[in-house]
């Protein structure tokens, strides 16, 4: 099954730690996303492998915006 992570408000994508290809826990820091001279990591919430990251440096995201999907374990 898998699991799409969005961005939960409009943003700045600051820096992308993870990749496709990358297992990952439901604590595990996928993005940093910038707003407002704040930085929001943006955590992983399942555990699982990672399949598609939906985002790049410099983009910006609105809320809703998919930013990685995550085949669960």
């Amino acid at each position: 099954m898998s699991h799409t992570v969005v961005a939960e408000l409009v943003a700045n994508v600051q820096t992308i730690i993870a990749k496709a290809g990358d297992t990952v826990g439901p604590e595990d820091t996928l993005v940093i996303l910038e707003s407002m001279k704040m930085e929001i990591p943006v955590l992983a919430e399942v555990a699982g492998t990672i399949t598609e990251m939906k985002v790049s440096e410099g983009e910006v995201v609105r809320d809703g915006d998919p930013i990685a999907v995550i085949e669960e374990k």
